[in-house]
């Protein structure tokens, strides 16, 4: 006896399917508590408003240091610092408005004013870690990439404080699995 032929999607077609955004949700839904789960997606905007700021800190210091010349060590820890401060507005507002739109119980002022206190002293993390970095990577891949390793490792350390302490301070106003 023969079987019926099974239809089989294309490669391209699976891994489409895999990947979009409700495939996504549906396996953060079986695997999250549902207590859970307005927290999780609360994580997700998070990382989501990072990656935004990842992309305007990149971009701004990719610009200050090859565009305006800000090549010597300490002239890009400047350039470091002026970018990762555009990133932080933007994500501010980002976050205030679409990551925790329930969070209105302060003033926004008061608000802002947590978030940069907090995000400076990620600033100091990441400038540390950023200078470490770039000094170390400097000699053995050559300055542009020691810049863009650089930048990401200062970024990844930076994220899990602001996140914790964001949510822990800034954004204590909104209850968890609220």
């Amino acid at each position: 006896m023969s079987t019926p032929p099974v239809e089989r999607k294309s490669f391209r077609a699976q891994v489409a399917d895999f990947h979009t955004p409700l495939h996504i949700r549906e396996r953060v839904r079986r695997r999250v508590p549902p207590a859970h789960r307005k927290e999780a997606k609360r994580i997700m905007k998070f990382a989501i408003v990072g990656g935004i700021g990842f992309v305007i800190d990149t971009g701004a210091l990719t610009l200050l240091v090859f565009l305006f010349g800000l090549t010597e060590d300490w002239q890009r820890l400047i350039a470091k610092a002026i970018s990762f401060t555009l990133a932080v507005i933007s994500n501010f507002l980002w976050n205030r408005y679409w990551t925790y739109p329930e969070s209105r119980s302060k003033p926004i002022g008061r608000q802002m004013t947590q978030f940069f206190v907090l995000n400076l002293m990620g600033l100091g993390i990441n400038l540390i870690v950023f200078g470490f970095a770039d000094a170390l990577l400097t000699p053995i891949v050559g300055p542009a990439p020691a810049l863009y390793g650089a930048q990401v490792s200062a970024v990844t350390v930076a994220m899990f404080w602001n996140f914790a302490a964001n949510r822990l301070i800034t954004y204590n106003d909104v209850k968890l699995g609220h």
